[in-house]
């Protein structure tokens, strides 16, 4: 597939054998791995695809070149679902030279048992390559998710080759919105770096960029104010929804019916944006990104052998590991005769960057008229 962008051509393919990414996110329409080629006087092509579709992917390859070898292979990522047919395509093509910076030829050899070092170019931060009427220009992004990644620009077409950042679980041969599954895809797996983000955004911010091709998910043109918009958001860990997200785990319903009279009392009080997750049932990526959406966040959980219920322990420790900060906190807890789940989760939050709110509703079984207030003077806190 030829893209906008002068001689650069998709050769990705579609996953749809897979039912998790990285072996713990769902991805029910599946994911892209990208690669692309840029055809010059010299041929680039930009990283590789998951091993299971090497057979696809060089096909793809191939037809692009038609009959031409091709001069380097870029290995922007090394992690195996870009990197995995590396191996496999040096080997098509005895004489292509291998791309990366000194971290990736270390991990070449880790996973494959050789630095390539008789057809190696390694690069650093800044260093470029001539294609022809194509330089490439390699910029580092450490921590991009991986030490090792850097990201590419192309100043002939003003692309970006974007390695993970701004990418997107979904298939390309599958119509959907997309910041839902951008947002799941950077909370979970890049919302660690934020520091690091950013740092790779003020690179970005300083070229004139007409086109994105990240390494998963749909290639990004037109107005790209939006996606960086998003991006920076996440990166410096603001809300982008001004509400309450509520998350709640409920045994026998009483916790789960403080969590819905909760919800009642802050539209009752004015909040409009108002958010609900059952924590044991709603896909727990969801859940995260749902709460790094939000502004305000109440977690509604019970105590549980003498701890939390592990779907709200866990639940918090994927929001702490994220680095979850700038959010007001609200708790419910539910304890018959030794309520502590309160105190508990605010001390899983450990010494985040969170503001705690001043009322709390402790219930003990299930909710009657004293508990029931404590609720609406909740709901009011939040609401404001």
């Amino acid at each position: 597939m030829k893209l906008s962008a002068k001689d650069t051509y998709y050769v990705g393919v579609n996953d749809h054998q897979s039912d998790l990414f990285e072996g713990i996110y769902k991805i029910p329409n599946g994911v892209a791995y990208n690669s692309y080629v840029i055809v010059d006087d010299k041929i680039a092509v930009m990283d590789a695809v998951d091993e299971i579709f090497g057979d696809e992917w060089m096909a793809n390859v191939k037809e692009v070149l038609g009959g031409r070898k091709p001069d380097y292979i870029v290995i922007q990522h090394m992690e195996p679902d870009h990197s995995a047919n590396a191996l496999r395509f040096a080997r098509e093509y005895p004489d292509v030279k291998l791309v990366g910076n000194t971290k990736t030829f270390v991990m070449l050899e880790e996973y494959f048992g050789t630095d390539f070092a008789d057809r190696r170019v390694v690069v650093g931060d800044g260093d470029a390559i001539s294609l022809g009427r194509h330089e490439l220009r390699f910029m580092f992004a450490p921590m991009v998710h991986w030490p090792e990644v850097m990201v590419t620009y192309d100043a002939f077409t003003k692309t970006v080759f974007s390695a993970d950042g701004f990418g997107k679980f979904g298939a390309l041969d599958v119509e959907e919105p997309w910041d839902d599954e951008a947002r799941r895809y950077y909370i979970g797996i890049v919302g660690k770096y934020g520091k690091q983000v950013d740092a790779a955004l003020k690179k970005l911010s300083a070229l004139q960029i007409e086109r994105i091709c990240p390494l998963h998910g749909p290639v990004l043109e037109g107005d790209l104010s939006h996606y960086f918009g998003l991006y920076s958001t996440w990166a410096n860990y603001e809300p982008e929804i001004d509400g309450v997200m509520i998350a709640y785990a409920s045994v026998y319903g009483h916790t789960k019916k403080a969590a819905e009279l909760l919800a009642e009392e802050l539209k009752a009080a004015g909040c409009k944006n108002v958010l609900m997750h059952d924590l044991a049932r709603d896909d727990r990526s969801v859940c995260v990104a749902d709460a790094f959406r939000y502004s305000r966040l109440v977690i509604a959980g019970i105590t549980y052998n003498a701890s939390l219920f592990p779907a709200v322990r866990e639940f918090i420790e994927n929001l702490t590991e994220r680095n979850y900060q700038k959010r007001v906190v609200g708790f419910i807890e539910n304890g018959t005769w030794a309520p502590v789940a309160a105190r508990l989760m605010q001390e899983k939050f450990g010494k985040s960057n969170i503001t705690f709110a001043q009322n709390t509703v402790s219930v003990r079984a299930a909710l009657n008229n004293q508990t029931c207030e404590q609720v609406k003077a909740l709901a009011v806190e939040m609401a404001k």
